[in-house]
């Protein structure tokens, strides 16, 4: 009897002995799953200049409608959507929250809602003696860098028809096939290769260090410890430092993580930050204090 054949003969007395496998699964089971990261998405109205966020929603019903036609767009779709509407409220329902700026109310619901993308829909809807058609024009943000992932505009075509809500959902049917593709082929790039963080470490007028003053226990230069650190500490080991003084470090393109690897939630570049901070002040022992502005992080040395 042939090798072939006795390995066939076990395969049998497999299969027969262990019901419960069925060849599908053990085909199954010897290919690797491939783990991707679905993004969530929230749809917010965009506002023109001197335009109050809060009460755009609530004097427009049009938009408000607008904004839901696309948001169940990205549901039929698989995609995790956040509530903007409920997310402004519970923003104005906060005490500790009395913005009067559309513009930094914008951002603390984009960060309370921990979406990763925003989805800025500008409405226009245009009537006349030959019908109604609405436009939408869609341009998806990384919720973190508000660096553009995508940007499309579709419109309904005239209609002689009054509902709003038809229209858009014409409207979101054109254009939502083709900014998916785009906003989930640059979406994954940031999962591959990380997010762009800069950073800028600098020295108080009256600190006693500079780059050239030699620390930790291999009495390296700061300029140099500050360089092996960030190549072992950045996402997937990539940096790219600007310029180095004597008083400055500029790193203009720092990667760091799309996900927290322990807690699975977003990673904020306060967090890279803290992790700054920490080799900093206790691993070099020099003491310091951070500030973190949008997707920049300015270190100061004391």
């Amino acid at each position: 009897m042939n090798i072939l054949k006795r390995l066939n003969i076990i395969l049998l007395v497999l299969l027969i002995t262990s019901p419960k496998i069925s060849i599908s699964q053990t085909i199954e089971s010897a290919i690797p799953r491939v783990v991707t990261v679905q993004p969530s998405i929230m749809v917010i109205p965009y506002t023109k200049q001197g335009e109050d966020l809060r009460t755009v929603l609530e004097q427009d019903v049009s938009k408000r409608i607008a904004l839901t036609k696309i948001k169940e767009g990205f549901d039929s779709r698989g995609f995790n959507t956040i509530d903007f509407t409920a997310k402004l409220k519970a923003t104005m329902n906060s005490q500790a929250m009395e913005l009067e700026d559309q513009t930094s109310l914008k951002q603390q619901i984009i960060e309370m809602s921990g979406a990763d993308i925003y989805v800025e829909a500008e409405v226009s809807i245009y009537k006349s003696s030959s019908g109604t058609e609405v436009t939408l024009i869609l341009t998806g943000y990384d919720a973190f860098s508000a660096q553009s992932l995508s940007n499309k505009v579709g419109a309904s075509g005239k209609w002689y028809t009054d509902d709003i809500g038809k229209l858009t959902s014409k409207a979101v049917e054109i254009c939502i096939e083709p900014f998916l593709n785009t906003m989930n082929e640059k979406f994954r790039d940031i999962t591959k290769n990380g997010r762009s963080v800069t950073v800028n470490i600098n020295f108080d007028g009256n600190s006693q260090y500079s780059m050239d003053s030699e620390v930790g226990a291999d009495y390296f230069p700061l300029s140099d410890a500050l360089e092996m650190w960030f190549m072992d500490n950045s996402y997937n080991n990539y940096y790219h430092i600007q310029g180095v003084t004597s008083t400055k470090m500029i790193l203009d393109d720092v990667r760091i993580p799309l996900k927290n690897s322990v807690t699975g939630q977003n990673y904020r570049p306060t967090q890279f930050a803290l992790q700054i901070y920490k080799f900093i002040r206790s691993d070099l022992g020099l003491p310091c204090r951070k500030d973190v502005v949008g997707t920049t992080i300015y270190i100061h040395i004391q």
